[in-house]
């Protein structure tokens, strides 16, 4: 196996993809961590680090051993950072929303597909024990037809969060609720459940003073013909996430606790049997299942097996694309209030962009 040379660019989430890239430290090596300030960088990394410190990224694309540019900056930055990365022959590691359009990251597919390097969204709520317990059950065959679902993004964001300038603006965050917080857990119910056919979607701010959206209630059919309702608001009193499915054959639920928010498939997980198939079918399927690696550790080992040519399991490019196509669709609903059929085509008023004008 190879071990590839990452540049870490940001300090904020940066910091937790540094932690976690050292859980894979036989598949990766952080070689530069680049950031506003010496101080912010010198933070994160322990005083005996190698780790090479760089303030500008123009100096990091110039580095030939530097095979991975791992990009933890705000949104509005992203699109200019992958296509700078991909045609300087890196590999790029993006943090979510991956751009801010869907006409973005069709033009990094090609920049992507001429240079002969990959870009790997993020989508770390992906990873962990949860949800490979469900899709080894799905995959068993016990699930059987998928029948509702629903989902609770329910977080504390207030003044604080709100401080950085940039934060909920159309400008700088490029999206509010939708956009930023509970991205994740739509694309859980893409990776478990398949295709959105249609989605209805109310949006509204009624929680703190900015111009993107902090409360959402969506009502979405899937491809498969189940139905799954969303609850989202940054106003609630601590942060839960919690995910519900009932199948023909049993009825998942994760758990809602407050410090699994961000990663709620190494929560508590009840799976629970519905006749004809019975609990004891249900927990020897369970009994087989390996704990995997979970969240940014869990997606950096599968970002690595794909370098490596073998069998992996890494969010994609077409992941990504389904994920802002959902997010286009959203907020095209809302606006329009009426149910929007997806994919989503370049004839949609909203392809270019979903920012109000």
């Amino acid at each position: 196996m190879n071990k590839y040379q990452v540049a870490i660019i940001g300090t904020n989430i940066g910091a937790k993809h540094y932690q976690d890239f050292q859980k894979v430290s036989d598949r990766f090596k952080i070689h530069t961590l680049c950031g506003l300030t010496r101080e912010a960088i010198e933070n994160i990394l322990p005083t005996d680090s190698d780790t090479k410190v760089l303030l500008n990224f123009d100096d990091v694309l110039k580095v030939k051993e530097i095979d991975i540019i791992d990009i933890c900056l705000p949104p509005h930055l992203h699109f200019s950072a992958c296509k700078k990365s991909l045609e300087a022959g890196k590999h790029v590691i993006c943090e979510k929303p991956l751009v801010s359009s869907l006409k973005e990251i069709d033009e990094l597919e090609k920049i992507s597909k001429k240079n002969g390097k990959i870009i790997f969204p993020v989508f770390q709520y992906r990873y962990g024990l949860g949800f490979s317990k469900l899709k080894a059950l799905i995959k068993s065959g016990l699930a059987g037809k998928p029948l509702v679902a629903s989902l609770e993004t329910h977080w504390n964001r207030g003044k604080e969060y709100y401080s950085k300038a940039w934060r909920g603006t159309w400008k700088g965050e490029q999206g509010g609720a939708i956009l930023s917080h509970s991205i994740h857990i739509h694309d859980l119910v893409s990776m478990i459940l398949g295709p959105v056919s249609n989605v209805f979607t109310k949006l509204t701010t009624r929680v703190n003073d900015i111009e993107v959206e902090d409360c959402a209630a969506l009502s979405i059919e899937m491809e498969s013909g189940a139905l799954v309702t969303s609850s989202i608001t940054l106003g609630a009193a601590n942060d839960t996430s919690r995910l519900k499915f009932c199948f023909d054959g049993l009825t998942v639920e994760s758990g809602a606790s407050p410090d699994k928010a961000y990663n709620p498939a190494d929560d508590e997980w009840k799976f629970l049997a519905r006749n004809p198939i019975t609990q004891n079918q249900i927990d020897e399927v369970l009994s087989k299942v390996k704990k995997p690696k979970s969240w940014y550790a869990g997606m950096f080992e599968e970002i690595a097996n794909k370098l490596d040519g073998i069998t992996s399991d890494e969010v994609t490019l077409l992941d990504a694309r389904k994920s802002l196509e959902f997010v286009t669709a959203v907020y095209y609903s809302s606006r329009q209030s009426k149910n929007i059929s997806l994919p989503i085509d370049k004839n949609n008023p909203l392809y270019n962009s979903w920012l109000p004008n």
